[in-house]
């Protein structure tokens, strides 16, 4: 499948873009305030197979205890800051290694500057995160929540870094919308060079959450678009990145773990398939390995298709 070439940005050792492999992402649910937690959790993502860690930044507190944070994660940790730049600049101290801020409600020019300025001196990367439910008020009298809207959005927020000298960015655009979503995406590609993050923002839970998501990221990937991905989910992030992961084998972008298939059935079944497939399934959960699996019911399906 020929992929659509961008920039490529380091993300700690992790390269996103540039023809790099697709990188799985999540984010942590626990309060980064308790250290404890935070990096069992990380330590649990890692281990399914999450390749970058987006941590919530809310407050001084949970900005100071960055530090330890990422001194002992197995995976590049991602702060997320909203409205207070100075919470951007204590975890770029800290030694995050990627920032996820909208230059635009940070403050002032003079605030973004001081950001922008101390993410270069660390060659530390800035993803510009547009929401479809955040869309700032001049963009949707113009053009409503639309699409456009979101392009417009991220130009905006993208030309700022720019106007200083940044060039270190990834982008995204999440709407609950999948076609809204897929169509921004698409048209954002064609008017910048820098890697894309893909996401369904608030798919929800487990069950139609990782539908909506397989719909939505299935779409862009197959034209070609996505340097990087987080499967967003109510519940427990490691399932966003077990499905995360299905969704590019599926797609035969990337595999990691078994490849698992099972048939249907119908009246030619002899066996106790769906039990079997289940017991299967759950026990190869965690093997590392891309092998695939085949599990058959009938003579008919079994020796051709398996």
């Amino acid at each position: 499948m020929k992929r659509n070439h961008t920039r490529p940005v380091k993300v700690g050792e992790v390269t996103v873009g540039g023809g790099a492999p697709i990188v799985v992402q999540s984010m942590t649910n626990t309060d980064t305030r308790d250290v404890q937690a935070t990096l069992g959790q990380i330590q649990e993502l890692a281990e399914a197979g999450c390749e970058i860690i987006r941590l919530a930044v809310v407050d001084s507190e949970a900005a100071a205890k960055l530090k330890e944070i990422v001194k002992h994660s197995p995976i590049p940790v991602v702060a997320d800051i909203h409205f207070d730049h100075r919470l951007a600049l204590a975890s770029l101290e800290a030694g995050v290694h990627k920032l996820r801020i909208n230059p635009g409600n940070i403050g002032s020019e003079a605030k973004v500057r001081e950001v922008v300025q101390a993410a270069q001196e660390r060659h530390v990367p800035i993803r510009i995160g547009v929401n479809s439910g955040s869309i700032a008020k001049h963009l949707l009298e113009r053009l409503g929540r639309t699409a456009e809207a979101m392009v417009e959005s991220a130009l905006e927020h993208i030309a700022i870094l720019e106007r200083l000298g940044f060039e270190d960015i990834v982008v995204s655009l999440k709407a609950t919308d999948i076609n809204m979503t897929v169509q921004a995406y698409e048209m954002l590609s064609e008017r910048v060079p820098y890697p894309l993050h893909l996401g369904i923002t608030e798919a929800g839970t487990t069950w139609f959450g990782s539908i909506k998501s397989a719909c939505g990221l299935g779409a862009l990937l197959s034209r070609g678009l996505g340097d990087t991905l987080r499967v967003s989910l109510t519940g427990d992030p490691v399932e966003e990145v077990r499905v995360a992961w299905a969704i590019l084998s599926a797609m035969d972008l990337r595999r990691r773990g078994p490849l698992f298939i099972s048939c249907p059935t119908c009246g030619r079944t002899e066996i106790d398939l769906e039990r079997i497939s289940a017991e299967v399934e759950e026990r190869l959960r965690d093997y590392p390995l891309p092998i695939t699996i085949a599990v058959m019911g009938c003579v008919v399906n079994g020796p051709g298709e398996a």
